[in-house]
């Protein structure tokens, strides 16, 4: 992995692979829906949406037949804390992605009409994903657990908010966020020293410079909401406190995850679907932010079965809450967490991406072998003291379904009381 800077400061991550014929580029940017108000809510996505649809050189059919005629992807993707994008393509023709990516990160045209367009396509989304109840129990679990904070704003926004937002609302955002601060060039694959020329040509004249503003940490709200949706499935999301991308305790976490709901050999998944057969989707997952984290277990199963499936969760988390895991559990997360970690970064893609990622986040890397060292020295104590984080707090609670019948009068701090006395 090599690293450099541009000689107008933006940060470029680079890593050569000459055992393959692709090559993945990626242009990071520091904002999404957590940087965003409760007026503007959403333009982050918009954005991402706009910068395909034309700029001074390209119409919308034009980029799109750049990369089809060489055979390449192009895509981009926005979450709540960055927006990213990004081109897979032969190594002979990374001249032509960072040609078009770069015109459409510096010269969209976000004109009016198409603008009105996409406003409607993304208003489409936005209701595909409330009918996808799975997918809206995730947003209403951010609301349960981070109250008022940006952080539990939907990266779409809404109707309201979207209706409003035209061409001056979009550059002015993008004058503020879309700064040499904020972005990161991501770089993977089979490249010669001549990328470093070509990304001087296409990115060494951005000049908009400006300070990185502080961002306020969100708090842990143990609420409990329910969205009333007619549905065959009550869609259950239970979360408790988890760790930030800085926090050393990080892989800890991931290897209770993978103990508790993070495989088909966890315990939430032979408890609940294997030996029961309650739910056919059971599983858990840690997301990390840059100063907060939450540890979360998801099921969808039929009414009639919601309060079994609630009981079993609780007493698989109580369980580990009182006992913790065993050495037998940990050794076996190791070796599934160093066997994923390896496979993950095969392809270019997956490269580049966690280059940009890591630069954009954490301002730093570690290599491969680094990674499983980190894992191999977890111990016992340090999954203990991620258990006395995530059962520090009552749990946080959302269901997406046709009755709340289920979580009525649900107790959310035993598990609080079994940490404190095991």
């Amino acid at each position: 992995m090599k690293k450099i800077k541009l000689t107008n400061g933006l940060r470029v991550v680079m890593e050569k692979i000459p055992t393959c014929r692709s090559v993945s580029f990626g242009i990071w940017v520091k904002t999404g829906s957590r940087h965003e108000t409760p007026d503007n809510n959403g333009v982050s996505h918009f954005i991402e949406h706009m910068l395909f649809k034309g700029t001074e050189r390209f119409d919308a059919k034009d980029i799109a037949e750049q990369f089809d005629a060489i055979g390449g992807n192009v895509n981009a993707f926005t979450s709540k804390e960055y927006t990213c994008y990004y081109a897979k393509v032969l190594d002979e023709h990374l001249p032509i992605a960072v040609d078009v990516l770069s015109d459409m990160f510096f010269r969209s045209v976000l004109d009016e009409g198409e603008l009105a367009k996409e406003k409607n396509v993304i208003l489409e989304e936005i209701a595909m994903y409330e009918d996808t109840p799975d997918d809206l129990v995730h947003d209403l679990m951010a609301k349960a657990v981070y109250g008022g904070h940006p952080l539990a704003y939907p990266i779409l926004g809404t109707k309201q908010q979207l209706d409003p937002m035209g061409p001056a609302e979009l550059r002015a955002y993008m004058k503020e966020h879309y700064t040499v601060e904020n972005t990161v060039i991501s770089v993977a694959g089979n490249i010669d020293d001549g990328v470093v020329e070509l990304l001087e040509r296409h990115f060494g004249h951005f000049g908009n410079h400006r300070d990185v503003k502080d961002i306020a940490a969100p708090g842990f709200h143990s609420d409990i909401l329910f969205h009333k949706k007619k549905t065959e499935q009550n869609h259950i999301c239970l979360s408790l406190p988890g760790c930030s991308i800085h926090d050393p305790v990080q892989y800890a976490m991931i290897l209770l995850n993978n103990t508790i709901g993070g495989g088909m050999s966890s315990r939430l998944f032979q408890e609940i679907r294997e030996k029961r057969g309650l739910a056919y989707s059971v599983y858990s997952y840690h997301s990390s932010n840059e100063d907060s984290g939450l540890f979360t277990v998801y099921a969808g199963t039929a009414p009639k079965q919601t309060k079994d499936v609630l009981d079993l969760t609780k007493e698989v988390l109580a369980d580990i809450a009182r006992n913790g895991i065993t050495e037998d559990e940990l050794r076996k997360g190791k070796e599934q967490l160093k066997g994923s970690l390896i496979l993950s970064l095969e392809g270019t893609g997956s490269r580049m991406n966690r280059l940009g990622k890591n630069e954009l986040m954490l301002g730093k890397h570690y290599s491969l072998d680094e990674m499983i060292d980190k894992i191999e020295h977890v111990g016992m104590k340090d999954i203990d003291d991620v258990l006395d984080r995530m059962f520090g707090e009552p749990f946080a609670l959302a269901m997406v379904g046709a009755s709340d019948k289920a979580i009525a009068g649900l107790r959310r701090d035993d598990f609080v009381a079994l940490r404190s006395n095991s």
